[in-house]
């Protein structure tokens, strides 16, 4: 089922599936594995420009070196401006901590005041992908294998993935708009009673 918030035409997975990410579990795959990098909006190219001094000593030699040779970001075959990858693998704006977890330096530096920026908002929202179109923006849901965990801890949390992903959605829709999707979420469950 899909449902219609002003311009954007939404998968109705965001109110009825259960999700709660867990690092432990995943150890941050989605930053490595995917066709292409991380989708960037346009202002996140200059952000990420204006910020790239403050985070690239978290950065390493590899990916540095990716950067210097041929930017951060690219287009990919969809015609979208991702992300950089590492030897087709993970976005270059990521480190690995002690037990193997791949982490976002834009988040790192965001959680040390350094930055304002917490980190591409595509990132940001995910397990949502937005695709804009001319006349609407499809707000879907990307169920991967990897995720499995994420929906197992969702449902047994009774977490819904809006309600997860609250300021992320907020981020990138809106404060009215996220009190639309509530709304809409309350009258779902007020059917199910």
């Amino acid at each position: 089922m899909i449902f219609q918030i002003d311009e954007t035409l939404v998968s109705s997975d965001l109110i009825t599936d259960r999700f709660a990410c867990d690092l432990s579990f995943c150890k941050g795959i989605c930053c490595v594995e995917g066709v292409s990098g991380a989708p960037l909006e346009k202002s996140e190219i200059e952000i990420i420009e204006k910020i790239l001094p403050i985070v690239w000593d978290d950065l390493s030699e590899k990916e540095r070196q990716i950067i210097k040779n041929q930017g951060f970001w690219y287009i990919d075959e969809d015609g979208d401006t991702v992300t950089s990858l590492v030897e087709g693998k993970e976005c270059v704006f990521t480190y690995f901590d002690a037990d193997g977890t791949c982490k976002c330096v834009f988040e790192k530096t965001f959680c040390e005041g350094k930055t304002d920026f917490p980190k591409p908002v595509s990132c940001h929202l995910y397990p949502v992908r937005v695709q804009n179109y001319d006349e609407f923006v499809a707000v879907n849901i990307h169920h991967w294998h990897h995720c499995l965990y994420g929906y197992k801890q969702g449902k047994n949390l009774q977490i819904p993935l809006y309600r997860f992903l609250k300021d992320a959605l907020i981020r990138r829709f809106g404060e009215n708009w996220y009190g639309q999707l509530e709304k809409i979420a309350q009258e779902e469950e007020s059917k199910k009673i």
